[in-house]
């Protein structure tokens, strides 16, 4: 990290914040590859290079738009973010009866939740995971994504967005506020889900679940 306009205390900080956030790892074979709901193809287009190396079986992408827009806010053309991303993943050379469908989620903890039921229900035991999302958004989808799949090893193999590197980040503002409301997220919208499970409420179980977000509800991203 460049020293030249940081204190050692500023240094401190921004390395603990980057370590945090971009969580990464190298691909190892998996089960399947989960794509978090989007409207950008960077992830899609990873996941279907990792399919072709051989790296997993299945990809599942998960999504169907954001709950605050309200519709699909890509291309006019598609109904909703699994529609899209199956899309790219096809022209990318995985064959369709290879991508698993999720098209009811509408933010990542939902993509979490019901990527797991699609994956019971496909009968796939998911022993370990291969996680393609956007680089400053890689904890926080390993914090729901480990939530919902807890014997699961879950392997990041994330892209990078909006010119958003672990180098650059707090060199921008715009950058740095996407990069440090990630921070903010993690820590509230994780809070609820702890807080909702000690009250005794499951959210193991899909059928049992309701968002613990209210006013910490996140925007599609």
């Amino acid at each position: 990290m460049c020293s030249g306009f940081f204190s050692w205390r500023d240094i401190m900080y921004l390395d603990a914040v980057t370590e945090f956030i971009f969580a990464e790892d190298l691909p190892e074979k998996a089960d399947v590859i989960f794509v978090p709901g989007g409207n950008y193809p960077d992830a899609a287009r990873r996941a279907a290079a990792l399919y072709r190396e051989g790296y997993a079986p299945y990809v599942c992408p998960s999504g169907k738009y954001s709950k605050a827009a309200g519709h699909f806010s890509g291309a006019s053309s598609y109904e909703t973010e699994w529609d899209y991303l199956k899309d790219i993943l096809v022209e990318e050379g995985v064959p369709g009866e290879k991508i698993l469908r999720e098209r009811e989620a509408t933010f990542t903890w939902e993509n979490a939740i019901f990527s797991r039921k699609v994956c019971e229900k496909a009968g796939i035991r998911v022993r370990t995971a291969i996680l393609c999302c956007q680089n400053w958004h890689a904890r926080r989808c390993l914090m729901y994504y480990g939530q919902q799949f807890p014997d699961t090893r879950l392997l990041v193999c994330p892209v990078s967005t909006r010119g958003i590197t672990r180098d650059n980040w707090y060199l921008d503002p715009g950058k740095a506020d996407l990069v440090l409301s990630e921070v903010e997220r993690c820590g509230a919208q994780f809070h609820e889900i702890v807080h909702h499970v000690g009250e005794g409420s499951s959210y193991q179980i899909p059928d049992d679940w309701k968002s613990p977000f209210g006013k910490g509800a996140e925007r599609r991203e």
